[in-house]
């Protein structure tokens, strides 16, 4: 087995509160546990966009200047700027990169076309896609590259998650975690049409909240920091879904969800929520595998499959979302993906 040092090179972030930046921020802190070294300026936060460039710029231009033989380098893609760049370097001077994806341009903000999106990570060594779905479709495209698979996004987090406990008789309570906002998620005001008996719990801004008071059974809680949230969420499910219809995820979002893994997944059950996603999702057979939530084929099943569900298969979901909670804070699943292309390369990193 050959030692490789493996590396990263931490960037400024805009926004930390976001998913995207919340997700590459957690990374490099795995990374940097798993005795992973920064070859570029430390991670930082920064409001001011012109500031931010510069300093990201300096920070990829030390990072390569730092590279050494034999160095296995991981790249949180997509890397705004720079990523063609930094691959040409490492293998000029005899290192590899790996590519931890997160987001395909050419499938949520359509800023590359697919050839450009494949042409682009044709410069790196390893892929690692954020689930089986995306592992495939790349590799349907004709993407000739090593290709592994995440599963869930790691979520690290101090908080510790409340225990709760569904009574029988109690009416289940649904939580959606994220602002209303038309474009991805008017299912909301649909939501009286069904006519269903479970609580309905919304968090996050909502500009219009007149436009689903109607509704009896939406309870809207407001935004609440993620940390808070899971420690003092109560409820028994989590949903992730997206678009304006109750039958389906479609639109951009809803069709993404069909290769990405989103990251509200792993918040909800980083605070101990089983989790309601369509059954068409990239994730469903990742929490069939794991057992910590329900696959639906619309929101108009749930009354249906909510009646029906018993306290011990509940209780069953909810202790293996708790048990999945520990893995997330863990950084679980990246430390399992790399140790795959370690093993594949019969490699072992080393700080």
């Amino acid at each position: 087995m050959k030692e490789r040092r493996l590396c990263y090179i931490s960037r400024t972030y805009y926004n930390q509160t976001s998913a995207g930046n919340k997700a590459k921020t957690d990374y490099e802190k795995v990374l940097h546990s798993m005795g992973a070294v920064s070859i570029g300026l430390p991670c930082k936060i920064d409001n001011n966009k012109f500031l931010a460039f510069f300093y990201n710029l300096a920070s990829t231009l030390i990072a390569c200047s730092r590279i050494q033989k034999g160095d296995v380098i991981v790249l949180q893609y997509p890397v705004k700027k720079y990523f063609s760049f930094i691959c040409k370097m490492a293998h000029l001077k005899g290192a590899k990169t790996i590519s931890l994806i997160h987001d395909l341009g050419s499938f949520r903000r359509k800023k590359l076309t697919v050839a450009q999106e494949l042409k682009r990570l044709s410069h790196t060594d390893y892929i690692i896609a954020t689930n089986q779905a995306m592992k495939l479709w790349l590799e349907q495209q004709g993407l000739e590259k090593p290709i592994g698979a995440l599963g869930f996004h790691d979520y690290l987090s101090p908080s510790v998650a409340a225990d709760r406990k569904h009574q029988p008789n109690e009416a289940w309570n649904i939580v959606y975690a994220g602002s209303l906002n038309m474009r991805k998620n008017a299912f909301i005001l649909k939501m009286q049409e069904l006519d269903y008996q479970f609580k309905f719990h919304l968090y996050g801004n909502m500009e219009d909240y007149d436009a689903v008071a109607k509704d009896k059974n939406i309870v809207w809680h407001g935004f609440m920091n993620a940390d808070d949230f899971i420690k003092q969420v109560r409820g028994n499910f989590g949903l992730v879904w997206d678009g304006d219809s109750l039958e389906e995820c479609h639109g951009d979002f809803g069709s993404y969800l069909k290769y990405n893994t989103p990251h509200k997944a792993s918040f909800y059950l980083r605070a101990g929520l089983p989790i309601i996603v369509w059954k068409e999702y990239a994730v469903a057979p990742i929490i069939k595998k794991y057992g910590c939530g329900i696959a639906v084929g619309s929101l108009r099943e749930l009354n249906e499959i909510l009646s029906h569900l018993s306290e011990e298969k509940y209780s069953n979901m909810q202790q293996n979302a708790i048990k999945m909670a520990e893995r997330l804070n863990q950084g679980y699943f990246l430390r399992k993906a790399l140790q795959k292309v370690a093993n594949e390369y019969g490699i072992i990193f080393f700080p």
